[in-house]
């Protein structure tokens, strides 16, 4: 149900690291400080996927319905892919820094958001 991906490239010296994450395919991109304890999501998106790389942090990702769902653990340098219509919800266990990126956008052309409650 979620698509484990890797930065494009990553390039490490003496002063430190630059990841690329991406080089297109992606139209807004949100920078989130979430605080240990809290939860987010509880949502999908009918026609955005979402991706996220771990700055800083770890949270327990739950995702899917039925026999389709799952859950896992996501830490610093992680990254990963949440296809459309893929339920998620995020249960932080430390002050986690993210980095999300939607290859569509929340904000639709026609002033709705494509976001659904999850049941």
């Amino acid at each position: 149900m979620i698509e484990i991906l890797k930065p494009d490239f990553v390039f490490e010296d003496d002063r430190g690291a630059l990841y690329q994450l991406v080089h297109d395919g992606f139209r807004q991109i949100n920078a989130v400080y979430s605080k240990a304890g809290s939860v987010r999501g509880n949502h999908s998106h009918r026609l955005n996927s979402e991706a996220f790389f771990v700055i800083e942090g770890s949270f327990e990702l739950r995702y899917g319905e039925g026999s389709g769902s799952g859950k896992r653990n996501f830490h610093k340098g992680d990254m990963f892919l949440i296809p459309p219509g893929v339920s998620h919800s995020f249960s932080f266990l430390e002050d986690t820094i993210l980095i999300g990126m939607y290859d569509i956008g929340v904000e639709l052309a026609d002033g709705t958001k494509d976001i659904v409650a999850a049941d």
